[in-house]
């Protein structure tokens, strides 16, 4: 028994420290990622690749175009046959493009693009960078005196800031739209009650703090899968788990982030 009270509060204390360890190690992570993407280049110093920044762009916003579109039709439809079955009850089903236009564009909008993103462009950047690691190929940029935050992290990021918000807007699209056809063909409401219910809902700021979510959720994502990729240790089987760490991380942080700014969006308009 005093064994157990000896040892708990030592163990205790080695994992507050280690996670503290860590977050400094994020921290200052995140701080040369802005600073050899943004700062630098003012400086006179190396900007990163065009080429390579416009490839990631590809890779995140054309790549991912059909499933971000698909899903968010889905998720129109899906919210839109919720939301009749409760308005049904109060006769206002004329209402149904209201409350999805609101709800896809401040909120499920940016938020499944986000996650859709994370798992599907987060995950392949920890793993391509963790096995750059393994392989000692991020020590052989060191040894060509290239920055491996500048050439791996910057076109990463720069492409992710541009192309994340893009998504989201054809995701807003398309989410509306899907509330459309269950709308008219399950629901009986006419195209033109439907889209004037929409155009009368949204306002600007809808929109904009929409958008504003999605840059901090492409951050969110960038940070969290090129730090996974960084920390990569014990070979192949270190690659998987930082992997699967990246995109629970990301689900993680976005989702508390959206908790945060939909609570300050809602008190500060």
């Amino acid at each position: 028994m005093n064994t157990l009270l000896v040892k708990w509060p030592g163990k205790i204390g080695s994992v507050f420290f280690s996670l503290l360890g860590k977050v400094n190690e994020f921290y200052c992570f995140i701080r040369d990622g802005f600073y050899h993407t943004f700062l630098a280049p003012l400086s006179g110093k190396k900007k990163p690749s065009a080429t390579d920044t416009v490839s990631q762009m590809i890779n995140v916003g054309l790549d991912s175009t059909p499933i971000v579109l698909t899903i968010s039709t889905f998720i129109g439809m899906i919210l839109a046959m919720q939301t009749a079955y409760q308005l049904k009850k109060y006769g206002i089903v004329q209402r149904v493009g209201d409350l999805v236009s609101v709800s896809i564009t401040r909120e499920l909008g940016p938020l499944i693009t986000a996650i859709i993103v994370a798992g599907r462009i987060g995950a392949s950047y920890a793993a391509e960078i963790g096995t750059m690691k393994v392989s000692e190929e991020i020590d052989a940029l060191r040894s060509m005196a290239l920055n491996p935050i500048r050439f791996l992290v910057s076109p990463r990021l720069l492409g992710m800031i541009v192309m994340l918000p893009c998504l989201t807007i054809f995701g807003n699209i398309m989410g509306i739209l899907g509330g459309f056809f269950i709308s008219y063909y399950n629901l009986g409401i006419s195209s033109a009650i439907y889209w004037d219910r929409v155009i009368n809902a949204l306002v600007f700021k809808d929109i904009i703090t929409g958008l504003i979510k999605s840059f901090f959720f492409a951050l969110i994502i960038v940070f969290v899968g090129c730090f996974q990729g960084f920390t990569v240790e014990n070979g192949a089987a270190g690659v998987g788990r930082n992997t699967t760490n990246s995109v629970v991380a990301s689900i993680f942080l976005i989702i508390a982030a959206d908790c945060f700014f939909t609570a300050l969006f809602y008190f500060a308009f």
